[in-house]
């Protein structure tokens, strides 16, 4: 016992606490220190939160073994000498606030014994511990203010539904500080609450169609007997969910509805509206046919989403075999859960009406197809066949048929208006072995008119075959042969094809049209044959292809053949008999009228595009010859370095034409012609009637009227000088006649361009002049 006592002295006190009288309990021994030490003596320190007595609140006594006069206490540490203060005299610690143990519950602290006059530590520090003990002053608390739960309606009592939780911040080492109560305070007649929080049915009649959400309030408290005692309270908002527990019933007892009799299969005829006050998921209606064998007729749909019966009929309607349908329906649910069922309610069985109403319906066909046959390359005189439609109405009207589209299109078939069906060309098997067409019937009215509505059909012709085409090669063949082959070598294996229809057992013969040659052909009796080498040593230089006919014959009714040629080519080949050279042989290349065509306009056009870029650039080259300046035109006159009369033979030529000349109204600058019109010299005597005069017109004539030559015509005038020349002529050869009494001295006024002609005549007659 005394051992005990010391060892929870031991825990209680701080290592620094251990003294003498401790090591001397424990039987240690007193020599083991030759120092002895003094300690720190106080009881353990503890305060109650929240005291309501006025502070300061004494905590506790911190005193050392060092009892002098001059030692002072202090304190270091968590809020020390703000909460806690201690008296530097005796060592009371005192707390000058009120306590939350919920925000701190323990507060850690280091207690020093210094000397007031040296400052020094008497003691070494040490630490302790001020623990704050827990009151009940707290209320639970939910941890949300709502929660929500869901249960199935009509569950068993004690059913879970949610779980609420509620916290208590008190100390819960403390029996009965943080233990919480919970209580349903409103809707306790449905739920309850355990001590655990967790919510359960109190009956078993919750019924969703009755009532589907329940708000209850839970309330969370301390303890009874306890201190506080205070409450709080959360919202708690329960959902029942569906179950199948009821029957769906009619919402009234018949239902009358009137459909046309061309309404399509499958379409809608009415809707038949049924209550079931359970969830769309949990409905599952079911529709029997309880009085009236109409099932094979129409078919009810159930829409879970609307509560609704579709009626849709199976198969299509006729006001003239019915006019009018009756039956009752009965709606169920095969699936309701039979131990919440509800007995006593409504029998779920409706009379349903369909009144048939009365349509002008298409024509309808006997057939929905027809199919004939005939023999191809036949004309048959009579109908290849007939189609027949009719009037489901009761007025009974004639049809008449029409060919509304043929496959392939063409008019090989026809047909009447009663229906009758004609071939107006031979058909080949060939070309096309069935041909389609659709027929329309349409009724003819009162007024003679035919009727908007028209129905179809289809007619299905089957061209049957004739042997009427001649066997030919499956392939275009290209044999070669080595020119040193041996004989019996096959050089190729042929078959044939027929583009009439082969059936099963069409045999095939092979025949060679001579013997004379150096091929044989071997029939294979499997529609092959085999050609092969029958003397050998081909001779290149003789023939390099050689050509063999074939004929190729069939075993229709009638036998029919044709010729076809191989052209084997002959080959020059080396040891191992392989292919080194070959000619290959003249490949016939068609090209069809519609490519020649097609490629004279290509020609043509491109012909045409070529003559009309010549003619631009010969046009814009005549217009550019044309459109020149007078400056360009002057420079392509021909200069003579004569001298003529001066400013006065000006006169003579009228230069300005070259500009612009119109003859006849007509400006010539967009003629290709181009001509210097010569002003005669005008004057006495026959100047105007001379062989010269004549020349010049004659010369004139015939450049205005020449209009296909290039505007380049020029006019060569020879020997004439004209007569308004005061000087007259300036041959040489007249210059010593002594007739003139002209007085030339003019000319020496004229300036220094006529220095020469004054010079000249004016000198005296009898002078020599040596030309």
């Amino acid at each position: 016992m005394k051992t005990l006592i010391l060892l929870f002295s031991l825990i209680l006190a701080p290592a620094s606490a251990y003294t003498e009288d401790f090591k001397t309990k424990l039987n240690l021994s007193p020599d083991s220190h030759k120092r002895f030490k003094r300690e720190w003596i106080w009881n353990q320190m503890h305060i109650m939160e929240e005291i309501n007595s006025p502070l300061p609140h004494h905590v506790g006594k911190i005193t050392s073994s060092a009892r002098k006069k001059n030692a002072m206490y202090v304190l270091e540490g968590e809020y020390a000498n703000s909460i806690f203060k201690v008296r530097e005299d005796t060592g009371d610690v005192y707390a000058f606030e009120r306590l939350d143990r919920e925000k701190k519950s323990e507060y850690n602290l280091t207690a020093h014994c210094i000397d007031r006059t040296t400052n020094k530590e008497l003691e070494p520090p040490s630490t302790f511990i001020i623990k704050v003990y827990d009151v009940n002053d707290n209320v639970p608390v939910f941890v949300q203010k709502a929660f929500n739960g869901s249960v199935p309606e009509m569950s068993p009592v004690g059913t879970s539904v949610t779980k609420v939780t509620a916290v208590d911040a008190d100390d819960p080492t403390v029996a009965g500080h943080a233990t919480v109560i919970y209580q349903v305070i409103q809707g306790e007649r449905y739920f309850t609450v355990d001590e655990s929080g967790v919510i359960s049915t109190a009956t078993a009649d919750l019924d969703r169609e009755t009532q589907s959400t329940y708000e209850i309030v839970v309330k969370a408290k301390d303890s009874p007997g306890l201190h506080g005692g205070d409450s709080s309270t959360a919202t708690v908002i329960i959902t029942l969910s569906d179950i199948n527990d009821n029957f769906p019933t009619f919402k009234q007892q018949s239902f009358h509805f009137k459909v046309p009799e061309n309404i399509r299969v499958g379409s809608e005829v009415g809707r038949l509206k049924v209550e079931d006050i359970d969830e769309p998921q949990n409905r599952n209606t079911k529709y029997n046919f309880v009085r009236g064998h109409y099932r094979d007729t129409f078919e009810i749909i159930p829409n879970a989403f609307t509560n609704e019966g579709i009626i849709k009929p199976k198969k299509p309607l006729d006001y003239e075999k019915i006019k009018e349908y009756k039956f009752d329906i009965e709606a169920t649910d095969p699936t309701v859960n039979m131990r919440f069922f509800k007995s006593g309610g409504p029998k779920s069985i409706a009379a349903i009406t369909i009144e048939i109403l009365d349509v002008d319906e298409p024509p309808i066909f006997s057939q929905p197809s027809y199919v004939y046959k005939i023999k191809e390359n036949y004309l048959p005189k009579n109908p290849l066949g007939t189609v027949l439609a009719v009037d489901p109405d009761a007025a009974k009207r004639k049809i008449r048929y029409t060919l509304r589209r043929s496959s392939p299109s063409g008019d090989y078939v026809k047909i009447s208006n009663s229906g009758d069906i004609f071939i107006s060309k031979p058909l080949d098997r060939e070309a096309s072995a069935w041909h389609n067409l659709t027929v329309a019937a349409q009724e003819i009215m009162a007024d003679n008119r035919l009727s908007d509505i028209e129905s179809h059909t289809q007619v299905y012709i089957q061209v049957l075959d004739q042997n009427d085409n001649a066997p030919e090669f499956a392939h275009p063949y290209e044999p070669k042969v080595c020119e040193n082959a041996a004989p019996g070598k096959v050089i190729i294996r042929i078959s044939a094809t027929d583009k009439d229809e082969m059936l099963p057992g069409v045999n095939f013969k092979y025949s060679l049209t001579t013997e004379d040659s150096n091929f044989t052909l071997v029939d294979n009796h499997e529609n092959t044959a085999n050609v092969t080498v029958k003397y050998g040593q081909f001779n290149r230089e003789r023939a390099k292809i050689h050509y063999l006919p074939v004929i190729i014959s069939d075993s229709g009714t009638p036998e029919l053949s044709s010729t076809n040629t191989l052209s084997i080519s002959v080959c020059k080949c080396d040891e191992k008999g392989e292919f080194t050279f070959c000619e290959e042989a003249a490949k016939q290349v068609g090209v069809s009228i519609q490519a020649l065509v097609a490629i004279f306009i290509c020609i043509l056009t491109i012909l045409v595009i070529t003559l009309l870029i010549i003619l631009r650039k010969r046009h814009k080259k005549e217009l550019t010859v044309l459109r020149k300046n007078v400056a360009e035109i002057h420079e392509q006159l021909v200069t003579y370095d004569e001298e003529g009369g001066g400013e006065m033979d000006t006169t003579s030529y009228d230069v300005s034409v070259l500009n612009s000349v119109r003859k006849n109204g007509m400006n010539l600058e967009t003629r290709p012609c181009l001509y210097a019109q010569v002003q005669k010299p005008t004057g006495n005597g026959n100047s105007g009637t001379g062989e010269m005069a004549i020349m010049i017109e004659v010369k004139k004539d015939e450049a205005d009227n020449d209009g296909d030559l290039l505007p380049y015509d020029t006019l060569h005038i020879y020997g004439y000088e004209g007569a308004e020349s005061i000087a007259e002529s300036l041959s040489s050869l007249e210059s010593g006649s002594s007739d003139s009494d002209i007085d030339y001295d003019f000319l020496n006024d004229w300036g220094p361009r006529f220095k020469m002609l004054a010079e000249l005549y004016g000198l005296e007659p009898d002078e020599d002049f040596v030309y």
